[in-house]
């Protein structure tokens, strides 16, 4: 019974998609996918990079981490 319910629910949401004009999003050409990617990817590594630095209780590890922080943020800052 539940799944019968989400497929009609999913069914729905779909029409209801189909239906609503939605905001068509101007295409990126290559370069500009290309930088948004590369953005992204150093968005996620900066993440990545400040998780670790967090959860690190050793100083040379932090030190490290610190090192790539800037690094990551210098790269972010060129592509801005």
């Amino acid at each position: 019974m539940a799944r019968g319910w989400e497929s009609k629910s999913v069914e729905e949401q779909q029409s209801e998609a189909e239906q609503k004009p939605g905001k068509s999003r101007a295409r990126m050409s290559a370069e500009e996918a290309a930088l948004f990617r590369q953005r992204e990817t150093l968005l996620l590594s900066r993440k990545r990079i400040l998780q670790q630095f967090e959860a690190s209780q050793n100083p040379r590890l932090r030190q490290i981490l610190q090192e790539a922080l800037v690094e990551v943020d210098r790269k972010l800052k060129q592509l801005s």
